[in-house]
């Protein structure tokens, strides 16, 4: 069960995420609060479930982060270093890609200027992050099956000769 938890939030992960940074339209501040709550909705229902050790709520980690960055200033070099920080489950391209993206929905919000996201880019510059932008959301984690060892010996097991295994033979 904890597998196939930890396998959905993934996909949940990777869909939203990808959306994200596809569309202009959702990248906004009002977005990040939604996702953050959403989120903050799942990762109780984990908890209540007791899958909180599954490895799901680890999954959307990049997702939450991608919230977070949504949420937070974007001006000064202070605001830069706290994105840098903050955004470690996200590659640089993903970084820069909801930046270019943001869109304000009121007369309250700016969108973001040129210099801070070549800022971000200088201070990520020296992370060693894949190319891919988006997530791959066939992505499967192995399944693990425990070791149940049996009461049954081995010596105490009686093959019948239909089964016509003679080249086995009891030590």
């Amino acid at each position: 069960i904890q597998q196939v938890f930890k396998q959905l939030f993934y996909m949940i992960n990777a869909v939203a995420l990808n959306n994200l940074l596809l569309r202009k339209d959702v990248c906004s501040w009002s977005t990040g609060m939604q996702l953050r709550f959403n989120i903050s909705q799942l990762e109780e229902w984990l908890r209540g479930k007791n899958l909180q050790q599954s490895g799901a709520a680890q999954t959307l980690e990049p997702l939450i982060q991608a919230a977070q960055l949504l949420q937070l200033k974007k001006k000064t070099s202070e605001d830069a270093e706290a994105i840098c920080s903050l955004c470690t489950s996200l590659t640089t391209q993903q970084i820069v890609k909801i930046l270019n993206l943001y869109t304000p929905v009121n007369e309250f919000e700016e969108r973001v200027t040129v210099a801070f996201i070549r800022n971000i880019q200088k201070q990520l510059q020296e992370r060693n992050d894949p190319p891919q932008l988006l997530i791959d959301f066939k992505h499967i984690f192995p399944v693990l099956f425990p070791f149940n060892p049996s009461a049954i010996t081995m010596d105490s097991i009686h093959l019948p000769a239909s089964l016509n295994l003679d080249f086995l033979n009891k030590v």
